[in-house]
């Protein structure tokens, strides 16, 4: 696979990394496969797929677990492993909430690396800022935890340009994770630009749209019961009938580049940036080959024009 450098100054990695949330939360969760899941992440690397991205809200604790596992004895070398701390379950009505108290930070690094069965994560990211905690708090126990040789680099998801350059201001900031695909550009206006012009990583999450670009549903009620999905916006049956029309041209012009809709759009989120690296997930090895191979397809400026011409989708994105 062709690769890239994790920003400016971070380790080089493969230009598509893995996302690993699904292999146990959120998406499809009767059809959680632990066998197959090792499988795609020792597979992953394989392939040249070496940033593997978790966190300890996936489960919740669980996928920490799962991806120390597959990445046990040799791999663990081999990957760039990411995870994530910020994000707590929540109660009642509440999936998750939110804790950035340098305290938790500090609890959270351990119990991560504890799971993970590693001394030390190449990539310790902050999930979500908290509302209830000044950022340059909590991005201060991030960086606690390069000085203490836990985390080689911090990162931070779901974030604005101001909320950056206050993190930048305490400590530097190697990644952004946002969310970024053809139905998903927000990150486009400002966010994306900035981190180019200052040498940061941006990953984008959900580069395939929560599975919808892949073109893999016809229906809302295709879906896995219990599917986190069936509660968004964008997947609500009027709504995702209407947004099948942007799955009809993304498969066009896989077509007529023998590609499939996937690999066409994760090409158009590569194709926006040097430091760009989508994390797609799967659990399955077959689509972890064909996600792999998209970094193989060139789309032409004319390819790309007419993506960027694709209409907005109905429905938010929560």
């Amino acid at each position: 696979m062709r690769t890239t450098t994790l920003g400016a100054d971070g380790p080089e990695i493969g230009v598509i990394g893995l996302g690993c949330m699904g292999m146990t939360w959120a998406y499809d969760p009767n059809g959680r496969n632990d066998p197959a899941s090792v499988e795609v992440l020792r597979g992953a690397l394989d392939l040249g797929v070496t940033l593997i991205d978790t966190s300890d809200i996936y489960g919740p604790y669980d996928n920490e677990e799962l991806v120390g596992q597959g990445l046990a004895g040799p791999y663990r070398e081999r990957a760039v492993l990411a995870t994530k701390v910020g994000l707590v379950p929540g109660t009642g009505e509440v999936r998750v909430g939110n804790d950035g108290r340098p305290e938790h930070v500090r609890a959270a690094i351990d119990a991560s690396l504890r799971r993970l069965g590693t001394e030390y994560v190449d990539l310790y990211q902050l999930h979500r800022v908290d509302p209830k905690v000044p950022i340059e708090e909590t991005w201060g126990a991030l960086a606690e935890a390069v000085q203490a040789g836990k985390a080689r680099a911090i990162g931070l998801s779901e974030v604005t340009v101001e909320q950056i350059e206050r993190a930048r201001a305490v400590h530097p900031v190697a990644s952004v994770q946002n969310e970024l695909s053809l139905w998903t550009r927000d990150s486009l206006a400002e966010v994306l630009p900035y981190t180019e012009e200052h040498g940061i990583a941006f990953l984008p999450f959900s580069p395939l749209g929560r599975g919808f670009l892949t073109g893999r549903y016809a229906s809302a009620a295709e879906l896995p019961s219990d599917d986190w999905r069936s509660t968004l916006p964008r997947f609500q049956e009027e709504a995702f009938q209407a947004n099948l029309a942007i799955v009809a041209k993304v498969r066009e012009i896989g077509e007529r580049l023998g590609a499939t809709p996937a690999q066409v759009a994760l090409a158009w989120v590569l194709a926006q940036g040097r430091y760009v690296v989508p994390i797609p997930g799967t659990k399955t090895p077959k689509y972890l080959a064909e996600n792999a191979a998209a970094a193989e397809l060139t789309l032409s400026s004319a390819d790309l024009a007419e993506l960027d011409a694709l209409p907005a989708p109905v429905g938010g994105r929560y």
